[in-house]
């Protein structure tokens, strides 16, 4: 009864897959608004094209790391935890968003 087989993960791969796209919806958002922000700046300079660009790159990263995970949920048995390279991975492009977030605004 306790074998490897036994386990039925119920809902929690859909949830699991849901609080992913919600979480990518939320990144988007934040990459869209930092992005209207250079564009209806009157002064662009290099450094909010740059910070801009950044974000953007970051932005794809998250959604490669996003969609690696709910790939990896959708399988018939999903895995138990992250593997700790996506889990770094997740964490470095939110704070990599937030600090060009903060380097445009500033």
């Amino acid at each position: 009864m306790s074998g490897a087989g036994a386990r039925d993960p119920g809902l929690q791969p859909e949830r699991t897959r849901l609080a992913w796209r919600r979480t990518t919806l939320s990144f988007t958002v934040v990459a869209v608004l930092a992005a209207r922000q250079v564009v209806h700046r009157e002064d662009v300079t290099a450094d909010d094209l740059v910070a801009l660009a950044l974000s953007a790159l970051v932005w794809l990263g998250f959604l490669l790391v996003a969609h690696w995970r709910i790939g990896a949920v959708s399988t018939g048995r999903p895995p138990g935890a992250m593997p700790a390279g996506q889990a770094v991975g997740a964490t470095l492009c939110t704070l990599a968003l937030a600090a060009f977030g903060v380097a445009i605004v500033w």
